[in-house]
């Protein structure tokens, strides 16, 4: 079911002949509170790592399935501003996906949604290149946006980054260690530390420029 809702988004999306804007609200519009609840239970409250032991398990194909799933909501705010609770819920409870990103589930999940974090920190960019600024148009980006960035600046405040495989081998971020076996170069993903980075640099900038006080961009 996963799967094929998240295919019909997609084709939607590629369809410059149907009234995009209006079919996906006619789709998405009755399973908004549905989607938020499967969001809910799915990355917290029935969430056990002891299930994505194996890449390979069921349980981690629908986990993927879902953050597919996340990410082409995600491409349909991008493209059409709806403002539905489901295409705003990855912001608003981004908290779900940092946990689960420093937990034990397979790195390929770890994965991608580092790379669907690195995604939405650069909507903003999109956004603005798009419609000058898009901000003053829409309170609720620049309030997501917000979200997000307070929670991806808590976790790194503390010790979140540490606990951050940057491969599938023993190689985390921060570490001056080399894999065994490897060269210091040949260790880590690079692709993941580069979204990471970003992420957290992103998530910075935008903090800083929405900060009322000097204080708090200090």
């Amino acid at each position: 079911c996963l799967w094929t809702l998240a295919a019909i988004l997609k084709e939607t999306l590629k369809d410059a002949l149907v009234p995009r804007a209006g079919v996906l609200k006619k789709l998405l519009a009755p399973l908004d509170a549905v989607l938020e609840g499967f969001y809910n239970a799915i990355l917290l409250h029935h969430f056990d790592s002891h299930h994505y032991t194996s890449p390979y398990s069921e349980a981690t194909n629908n986990l993927i399935s879902f953050i597919d799933l996340l990410e082409v909501l995600l491409a349909s705010r991008i493209e059409l501003e709806l403002s539905l609770r489901c295409q705003r819920i990855l912001f608003l409870k981004v908290s779900y996906v940092l946990n689960l990103i420093s937990s034990s589930i397979p790195y390929v999940i770890k994965k991608k949604l580092i790379l669907l974090l690195r995604k939405c920190v650069l909507y903003k960019s999109r956004e603005d290149a798009k419609s000058g600024s898009l901000f003053s148009q829409t309170p609720s980006l620049c309030e997501d946006m917000l979200a997000l960035s307070n929670a991806v600046l808590q976790v790194v405040n503390l010790t979140w980054l540490n606990q951050i495989p940057l491969s599938g081998k023993s190689s985390y971020f921060g570490s001056s260690e080399a894999v065994r076996g490897d060269d210091s170069q040949g260790g880590s993903d690079q692709t993941v530390l580069r979204a990471l980075s970003l992420v957290v640099l992103k998530a910075l900038e935008f903090k800083i420029h929405n900060s009322a006080t000097e204080a708090e961009i200090k």
